[in-house]
């Protein structure tokens, strides 16, 4: 409670003795406004509500770099994109994308709160369920308990990723009484396991609303835990029921989209290729439903975010286009020789608009074009990408364009919102985990503890569906650029082989999707394939990228906030080595 204050305390207290009370205080107690309490929150009602914004911390909304998008932490420092846009603007992520990591980044601490803002709400589900209402059955408590812990631990996930171990608090502890000097000496992994455990032994296979986590999206969760944990035996165990029996939550089987591109539009939110994602809606009376992880990753000027509009954010790299080339059988070039002379993709880099400019004729996997906007290519179904006209500052962004997650122009003013500063905010939801990736992920963890052939089985499946001509990007009725896409038809003859290729491969289809620093953390090759990309991609942007080094030890993960350690001091939240 709050007590009233006042600066006439003395005529206060007189006239409180002219009235007759005594010297107590208590009467000056008064309950908060616009506040519930557990009594009013724990009905059926009150705790659905509760468990609702859990859910809708997942965007980070609060706090723009705790989304689970991870454009910045898992793409930009993947070597996916990098910044884009001018150097002064957000300038805070400049340091992010150059392995300059200081403690006292704002974006840094903004990933810190907007993840523990997601388990203190999923930690006051868990409370108001053991002081739930007769309304609220034990089925009831089963799912929501379910659904909750699965987003603690999801919450948990990230700050796991991103920071090491941190502070672990849960519902049973007082956030009024000591909470403040709970250490981050403790490994984490056991309690996100156990709650996804939870959470997959606990909920129902089909939900009954869109975005809500089932049975089999918990499985795919924790079986991403274990592949973090090298617990392959564990994770392909879940595959297998998964693959046998999963089902999203309109209760049809997990399953590719029939064109890659779909997998990213509006209209197909919620598919069978979604296994869990943000969700997302436009024009609901309310900006706040829509999509805000993007608002700035759109092209420039006149682009679809146009006219005069922004920002020219998250340019995807050199780098990442040239992996998109293949050889003769449409095979990705594994032996890195796809940043080596002609391999290289040509760009319009330095070239104005209104100059000629002829698109690479060479061999593309046509996934390019529906991950990245370049130069003479159809911009989904708003014009050839114009090139330098719709990059806001090419010598710190480079000659590229954000396109997945972009809206269509078709989708203006019904999946795309127009109520606020920026068109940027759509109905497209942001897929945390989707069937691609689960099946790429099963294919690494047959590599390790199955079968060569049935990882190949699940790459070839994922490469298949990107080979369809119908989902080719077209200039009229012609191919758009010389797409070769092939399978991989001979047998691989040992695991560095089939590592190599599902690597490559969760490269290509995942791009841009926040997952490639991460996976390269886990595989530990991050120093190598990092400082690679930094080298190669500095020599093109050396404003942004010259000179930037990641370090082995240390720039796997993120510091502590400075500001956390202040708080609690530093002998109980012990900061990540190197900072």
């Amino acid at each position: 409670m709050e007590k009233l204050k006042s600066k006439g305390g003395i005529v206060l207290l007189a006239l409180v003795m002219l009235i007759g009370y005594s010297c107590k205080e208590s009467f000056l107690e008064i309950p908060a406004t616009g506040q519930l309490d557990e009594g009013q929150l724990s009905t059926k009602k009150g705790i659905e509500g509760v468990l609702v914004s859990v859910y809708g911390q997942l965007n980070g909304r609060a706090n723009r770099m705790a989304s689970a998008s991870n454009w910045v932490w898992g793409s930009i420092r993947g070597g996916d994109a990098n910044k884009g846009t001018d150097p002064g603007d957000f300038s805070d992520i400049n340091p992010i994308q150059r392995f300059e990591y200081q403690t006292t980044q704002g974006v840094i601490v903004d990933k810190w709160k907007g993840n523990y803002e997601g388990v203190a709400r999923a930690n006051l589900v868990m409370k108001l369920l053991g002081i739930a209402q007769a309304d609220v059955t034990e089925e009831d408590k089963k799912r929501i308990g379910g659904e909750a812990r699965f987003l603690r631990g999801h919450y948990y996930f990230e700050l796991k990723r991103g920071f090491n171990n941190t502070p672990y608090v849960d519902e049973t502890m007082d956030y009024g009484t000591g909470i403040e000097k709970v250490s981050n000496t403790s490994e984490l992994w056991p309690m996100i396991e156990a709650d996804m455990k939870f959470a997959y032994e606990n909920l129902p296979e089909t939900q009954t609303a869109a975005g809500r986590i089932n049975k089999w999206g918990a499985a795919a969760y924790l079986a991403k835990v274990y592949m973090y944990q090298k617990k392959f035996a564990e994770a392909k165990a879940l595959y297998d029921l998964i693959m046998a029996s999963g089902k999203t939550t309109n209760g049809k089987k997990y399953a590719l989209v029939p064109r890659f591109q779909d997998a990213f539009k509006a209209s197909n939110d919620n598919s069978p290729e979604s296994v869990f994602a943000i969700q997302a809606a436009a024009n609901t009376g309310s900006v706040n439903n829509a999509n805000p992880d993007f608002d700035l990753n759109w092209p420039y000027n006149t682009g679809p975010n146009g006219p005069g509009n922004c920002c020219s954010f998250f340019s995807p790299s050199f780098e990442l286009v040239n992996s998109f080339r293949t050889d003769a059988n449409g095979l990705p070039l594994l032996d890195g020789s796809y940043n080596v002379g002609a391999n290289e993709v040509k760009s319009d880099m330095g070239i104005k608009s209104n100059a000629t400019f002829v698109p690479d004729a060479g061999r593309l996997d046509p996934r390019l074009d529906h991950s990245v906007g370049r130069r003479g290519i159809p911009y989904l179904d708003w014009i050839k990408h114009p090139g330098a006209d719709w990059i806001r500052n090419q010598a710190n962004a480079g000659p590229y364009s954000p396109k997945k997650y972009a809206y269509y122009k078709a989708d203006v003013g019904s999946l795309q919102d127009n109520s606020s500063w920026t068109p940027g905010y759509t109905a497209i939801n942001v897929n945390i985990i989707r069937f691609a990736d689960v099946l790429l992920m099963a294919a690494e963890a047959e590599i390790e503890a199955g079968s060569l052939e049935k990882a190949r089985e699940y790459t070839n499946t994922v490469r298949e569906r990107a080979s369809l001509p119908s989902s080719f990007v077209k200039i009229d009725t012609l191919n758009a650029a010389n797409y070769v896409i092939g399978l991989y038809k001979t047998p691989w003859a040992s695991k560095d082989e089939a590592r190599k290729a599902v690597r490559f491969e969760r490269k290509l289809e995942l791009s841009g999707e926040g997952h490639r620093f991460f996976d390269l953390v886990r595989w530990g090759t991050a120093a190598t394939e990092i400082n690679a990309y930094l080298t190669y991609e500095g020599k093109k942007l050396s404003g942004a990228l010259g000179g930037a080094k990641f370090t082995p030890n240390k720039n796997e993960y993120l510091p502590l906030p400075q500001e956390q350690i202040d708080l609690v001091g530093k002998d109980v939240l012990i900061q990540n080595p190197g900072y």
